[in-house]
């Protein structure tokens, strides 16, 4: 599910390239239809109408879902919308999975299930503090994922990504992520927005290994009823970030329901997936900065 927008894409593209046979369900609001990929079997449907989208699954052996209203702010304005795109459509892609015979179901979650902590970096056996109805809507589909494992036996692996930035990755508008709204800045020749007094940290993942981290744990068993890191070990600063992109950048005011700090234990990703990360945030950067010129 998402497979039109910025991660679900990548995936699809790695899947296809890989041999599989992948069918995509997007309704578009957020979804690109030149991100699908031309191999792959296109579905336009919303996972708020189950009945619409219980045919789409069957025959499908494992299913990646990643259809969501992403980012903080969003949610905050409208929770309704972030409810019933986020809780609901997991609600209804998990059951019309399992009635499907599904046997595997891999979950993209958010590390703004954490909320602020006392300590770092953040580890799986923490207790949750979502801070804003995007995150405990996040939180509340890993608990109906679990839940699923628990009653049903339905196989689920819980992914809780950190801040995933690369290529198609949305630089405008509410949905649009930091680093992906410093380079439009950059190549606008505008100065940098940076929100507060940009202390905050971000361990910041390159969608190549959010995909990755995807295809391990559809070929782990061992992931099963696991929740599970993706994230690199490593956080910038925003003022850090905006001091890569070689520019001004300027101060705007603080945002409710956000974090200071995010930073990933993967401990946890390397044991049971071997996950490894490949990119840094600062060769990614400096190969775009380099296309800019």
């Amino acid at each position: 599910t998402g497979g039109a927008g910025f991660i679900g894409s990548h995936l699809v593209d790695k899947l296809v390239e890989r041999g599989y046979q992948v069918r995509v369900i997007d309704d578009l609001s957020l979804g690109k239809r030149g991100n699908i990929n031309p191999r792959a079997n296109f579905c336009s449907e919303d996972i708020k109408k189950l009945k619409q989208i219980k045919p789409v699954f069957e025959g499908v052996d494992c299913v990646f879902h990643l259809a969501a209203r992403p980012r903080i702010q969003p949610s905050i304005i409208n929770p309704d919308e972030s409810f019933t795109n986020n809780l609901l459509g997991t609600h209804n892609v998990l059951v019309a999975a399992k009635k499907a015979g599904v046997k595997k179901f891999i979950y993209s979650g958010s590390s703004s299930v954490y909320g602020d902590q006392s300590v770092s970096p953040l580890a799986e056996t923490l207790d949750p503090r979502p801070k804003n109805p995007y995150a405990l809507h996040k939180l509340m589909s890993e608990q109906l994922c679990r839940q699923f494992t628990d009653l049903y036996n339905f196989p689920t692996v819980c992914l809780r990504y950190f801040n995933v930035y690369g290529e198609r990755q949305p630089t405008e508008g509410a949905y649009a992520t930091v680093v992906g709204i410093f380079l439009q800045q950059k190549a606008s020749s505008h100065s940098l927005t940076v929100v507060g007094d940009g202390t905050q940290r971000r361990d910041f993942t390159h969608v190549s290994d959010v995909v990755e981290a995807n295809i391990l744990a559809m070929e782990s068993a061992e992931a099963v009823g696991q929740i599970i890191n993706i994230g690199t070990g490593k956080n910038y600063s925003i003022n850090e970030v905006a001091g890569l992109m070689d520019c001004s950048w300027i101060y705007i005011s603080f945002r409710p329901g956000e974090v200071q700090e995010t930073l990933a234990d993967i401990s946890k990703a390397r044991k049971i997936l071997g996950f490894r990360p490949t990119m840094s945030l600062k060769v990614w950067i400096q190969q775009q900065l380099k296309k800019m010129v």
